[in-house]
């Protein structure tokens, strides 16, 4: 039996028309102090949809359904019920602003229980070298995963109520959108979907008869609940599992309600299921946020970028250059779809409708357009509430009235910086993967053309990561296969974002390491294969660093706004300017050619040093990893690029 079917082989028997005759008396979902909300039933949606709802019903045993509308109206309900239920608290100090404080077991994206399901194992992940665990996504035969599903879903949404999400992921109708349908059993991920996404009663009449991506999820806890759960959060982390199944479109999330674990328009979606459906089609969907650049003159560039969470995307993508003149304006600060058009360019869409991005570290010093976007209509999760109502967390210290007190995301009342646990461990007050989730349209220097239906042309793809030593400033490749190994070869220091502990230097290709969805050799080959669209016109390709520490562990670029005087030396790159020099590793500005006007005394010669010793070791690095984890899979013109970099490295 085909795993998809595990569900759906419910598919036309007696027992779904037994439940759709049931369902048909739920004419509407009803709250029993508020009024009815969408008046869309079951019998409104059109047959593939219904069908589909039906067996998810039939599986998940429900009391009742609710087709979402994604109205204001809606959404209002749904937070005063959380509200309500203690799910979620409103921040006083600000309009329309939420805290919901998590399990302390549900706090992030739980790599190690994301699945990938296909026929054979090689179409999800590369053969890894004996003895050696693979890091580049897990794979779930077709049995195994029809276990995990019997273990989980059956009348796992028993006592709750099924809601059902019809949204897009882009802009409702662009031919560069698709979309997604999910099914869920939690009200938060409801108003975060209607953040993070396009959704409602507009997308189920773009969406026709046509095919969309099918989202099941469920906390996993069926009424009643056999213990209380931990700060009203509902979730089942010993039973946690997030399955794709790249050949259905389908993915089905159990026991997180946090995050990319359950807002499945996002990294399962938008990532995972995306890039494979990219590869079939022809084009990329990528990790990188989309920024637009205008100099002192007029003319404006796009650019996406790649970095790790929590590496200083949403900064990027929303930053105010230091340059007189220069603006910069943000299309997107996560995911990029990426596609051909007519011409040969590459076109970019921001699938995505808000933010959904890492609270500490974030301030008006480091992102003044983040915290004015965030004052209302936000959804905060896991930070510190302070005594007036606000939130607060690490990172606005500079920024605080005094005289307040703290509440902690553990609820630690009158926190302070110096409280420690039990066992002597700093307690943080907020956790260090927090969120807020905010409209995008909110943010005061979202691009006119965010929303455009054909997507803006991309001038230059960049590449970056936390690398405390070794790694320039910025380079440029010197071609598009070199670029395609540059991203390739990205390392960065590990995030809070996912389960890992400490700052250890990682792989993380593309940084799509957790998102790949399907095997990395193919992916690597599709990007290569780019160079053979007809008519091509493609992006330059570039690495950045703006983490580089000196002997003593001071950064030696000060980053944030000044990180424009990269990309104005990146733009004059791609309109021709001859200002670079050839080095082992690839093109770096020529001195002076980085506008350092009015910049504190920054050691450009450090910056941009590249130690043959760390090279040598660096290369090394490389070749085990492609050797272990690609193995087979490493396309040739892959492995001829870091043939050719160590023999550039030798002669160094």
């Amino acid at each position: 039996m085909s795993v998809v079917l595990v569900i759906s082989s419910l598919r036309r028997s007696t027992s779904v028309v037994k439940s759709f005759n049931s369902f048909q008396k739920l004419r509407r979902f009803t709250v029993t102090t508020h009024p009815a909300m969408s008046s869309m039933t079951v019998n409104d949606l059109r047959p593939h949809v219904k069908e589909y709802v039906l067996e998810k019903a039939e599986l998940c045993k429900p009391d009742s359904i609710y087709i979402c509308d994604g109205s204001e109206e809606e959404e209002q309900q749904l937070l005063k019920l959380m509200e309500e239920e203690g799910m979620i608290k409103r921040l006083t100090k600000y309009e329309n602003c939420w805290l919901a404080k998590t399990d302390p077991k549900d706090v992030a994206r739980v790599e190690s229980k994301t699945v990938i399901c296909t026929p054979n194992k090689r179409d999800t992940i590369p053969i890894v070298k004996e003895d050696v665990k693979g890091t580049l996504g897990q794979w779930r035969s077709q049995n195994e995963l029809q276990q995990d599903f019997r273990e989980r879903f059956p009348a796992c949404m028993k006592g709750r109520k099924m809601y059902v999400i019809p949204f897009s992921m882009g802009p409702v109708g662009s031919p560069l959108s698709k979309i997604g349908i999910q099914v869920t059993d939690s009200p938060y991920v409801v108003a975060s979907m209607r953040v993070m996404t396009r959704m409602g009663g507009k997308v189920l009449d773009t969406l026709g008869d046509g095919e969309f991506v099918k989202c099941l999820h469920s906390v996993g806890q069926p009424l009643p609940m056999e213990k209380p759960p931990v700060n009203n959060w509902p979730c089942n982390p010993a039973k946690t599992l997030i399955a794709h199944i790249p050949d259905q479109r389908e993915i089905c999330s159990f026991g997180s309600g946090y995050g990319g674990n359950s807002l499945l328009g996002k990294k399962c979606f938008a990532l995972r299921i995306a890039s494979r459906i990219a590869k079939d089609e022809g084009w990329l969907a990528e990790h990188m946020l989309i920024l637009g650049i205008t100099n002192p003159e007029g003319q404006k560039k796009y650019i996406a970028a790649a970095f790790p969470s929590a590496c200083g995307k949403t900064n990027l993508a929303m930053m105010n250059p230091t340059l007189p003149g220069w603006k910069v304006e943000c299309v997107g600060d996560d995911i990029a779809w990426m596609k051909f058009d007519s011409e040969g360019k590459l076109r970019a869409i921001n699938p995505e409708a808000g933010f959904f991005g890492v609270a500490p570290g974030t301030s008006m010093k480091t992102n003044p357009n983040a915290m004015l976007t965030i004052q209302k209509n936000t959804i905060f999760t896991n930070v510190a509430e302070t005594s007036e109502g606000g939130f607060w967390w690490e990172g606005l210290e500079d920024e605080t009235p005094s005289g307040l007190t703290y509440t902690s995301w553990l609820d630690h009342k009158n926190w302070h910086k110096d409280m420690l646990t039990d066992t002597g461990k700093k307690i943080l007050a907020a956790h260090p993967n927090s969120r807020f989730c905010t409209p995008a349209s909110q943010c005061p220097t979202m691009d006119p053309a965010w929303e455009s239906s054909e997507g803006v042309p991309i001038d230059a793809i960049v590449f970056g990561g936390r690398r405390p030593e070794g790694v320039p400033l910025v380079y440029e490749s010197f071609d598009w296969k070199h670029g395609v190994f540059v991203g390739a070869a990205m390392r960065s220091e590990s995030t809070a974002a996912a389960e890992h502990v400490g700052k250890v230097i990682m792989h993380d290709p593309f940084a799509m390491r957790p998102f790949f969805g399907y095997n990395f050799g193919d992916y690597l080959g599709h990007w290569l294969s780019m160079e053979n669209h007809q008519g091509a016109k493609l992006p330059k390709i570039f690495h950045v660093n703006w983490f580089r520490k000196s002997s003593e562990g001071k950064f030696l670029w000060p980053g944030f706004g000044e990180n424009s005087r990269v990309l104005d030396w990146i733009c004059r790159r791609v309109d021709g300017e001859d200002n670079s020099k050839k080095t082992p590793i690839g093109l770096v500005p020529t001195k002076g050619s980085i506008n350092t006007d009015n910049l504190e005394p920054v050691d450009m010669d450090a910056i941009f040093d590249l130690p043959k010793e760390f090279w040598e070791k660096e290369v090394q690095s490389i070749r085990t990893y492609f050797d272990e984890q690609v193995n087979r899979d490493l396309p040739e013109e892959i492995a001829n690029q870091l043939n050719a970099l160590e023999e550039r490295v030798r002669n160094m």
